[in-house]
């Protein structure tokens, strides 16, 4: 078609041609005292051929006096050019684990005159990974920029370096300046204040930053609930006193009040605190709830002041459960504490033949120095050494 439409246009001016160059029409050019006579088909073709050559004349005229700018663009799109290379390769080399080649790209574009804070981030980036710190604090010095987020990117750098080296204070002094900053609601900055905040044993603030996370979207549900479990198993443990730790279980949701694990905690801190009748009352609901055999064994831990309920009571879950150890070995212990010899020594061979173990055989040390049986005693806790 193209070549068509050239043909067509090629005949066109063929014709016009021959039916100029029969047109007697002239153009007369007076000046006094000259005059100039011409063909009219000869002005016409001179008229066009001044035009194209002013037109073009301009044109190399203005190219001429633009040379500068584009000179200078050309320069700007080959450092351009030149500086996406080096971020494709420093990138590249950075996310294949490549970090050595990644800080030298780094290095040759910082010093190339590059200014964005990506270079030294990622050069900071990758001396963390070769744990070369010296490096990485030099590089992230230099980050700081101009531009609107480049703070933030230093900043984030600085809270993963601190995280990594187990510093909590300082990373959290590096959000602290990211919030002063402007940055709020940052989900990123968000998650890293939650690790700062685990490393440094703040479960209230933990518990704070996971509500704010989920209103986010910002963390998986389940691991949300597992965190959120494990801080509160965590502040049960940090409590100095029993007051507080009456005060902190009062708070705890109850969907983790009904976790095996969370009773067991929660019991063995009211225990270590003298708190033996919350103890006795929170793992007898749990176990009337849910039975658990590994549970019940903290139940002769647990002496409150009516040991004979106690018993009783244990005694009638060994109506529904006879074969649990843990069980029989809690009956042993609470008989011991009522100086129920026979019974107690009958319930932890009972417990010892169904399920040997550390506690067992140490409490079946215990019962025998009660009991003056020193010898045995000592046969006993060396049956219990040989149980890690």
């Amino acid at each position: 078609m193209k070549y068509l439409l050239w043909i067509i246009a090629l005949f066109a001016a063929a014709a016009a041609l021959a039916i100029a160059s029969k047109n007697p029409s002239y153009v007369q050019l007076v000046y006094p005292p000259y005059r100039v006579e011409v063909s009219l088909t000869m002005f016409i073709a001179m008229s066009l051929l001044t035009f194209v050559s002013g037109y073009w004349l301009v044109r190399l005229i203005s190219s001429f006096l633009n040379l500068p700018e584009q000179i200078r663009q050309f320069r700007i799109k080959r450092a351009q050019t030149r500086a996406r290379k080096l971020l494709d390769n420093m990138l590249g080399a950075f996310f294949e684990g490549r970090y050595a080649d990644a800080e030298k790209v780094a290095k040759r574009a910082i010093e190339s005159g590059e200014t964005s804070a990506l270079h030294p981030i990622i050069a900071a980036r990758s001396a963390h990974e070769l744990h070369e710190f010296k490096k990485r604090d030099a590089y992230l010095a230099v980050a700081g920029g101009k531009k609107a987020g480049d703070s933030t990117m230093r900043l984030m750098a600085a809270t993963k370096f601190m995280l990594d080296e187990h510093d909590p204070d300082a990373a959290l002094e590096a959000l602290r300046e990211l919030r002063d900053s402007g940055v709020k609601n940052h989900s990123g900055a968000l998650s890293m204040e939650l690790k700062a905040q685990q490393q440094a044993g703040n479960w209230d603030e933990v518990l704070k930053l996971l509500d704010r996370l989920e209103k986010f979207d910002a963390i998986d549900a389940t691991d949300a609930s597992q965190l959120r479990q494990q801080a509160w198993l965590k502040k049960i443990r940090q409590q100095k006193d029993l007051a507080g730790l009456t005060d902190c279980l009062k708070n705890v949701p109850s969907d983790i009040r009904r976790l095996g694990m969370f009773v067991a905690i929660a019991a063995s801190a009211l225990i270590e605190h003298g708190g033996c009748e919350q103890a006795r009352k929170l793992l007898t609901d749990s176990l009337n709830a849910q039975w658990d055999s590994e549970l019940v064994a903290l139940y002769g831990d647990c002496q409150s002041g009516d040991a004979v309920a106690q018993i009783e009571q244990a005694e009638k879950w060994l109506n529904l459960h006879d074969r649990d150890a843990g069980l029989l070995l809690a009956l042993g212990k609470l008989c011991m504490h009522q100086k129920l010899w026979g019974k107690a020594q009958s319930y932890i061979d009972a417990s010892i033949s169904l399920k040997p173990n550390r506690a067992a055989f140490e409490t079946s040390g215990r019962l025998a120095e009660l009991l003056g049986n020193n010898d045995e005693a000592s046969r006993y806790y060396q049956q219990a050494a040989n149980f890690k």
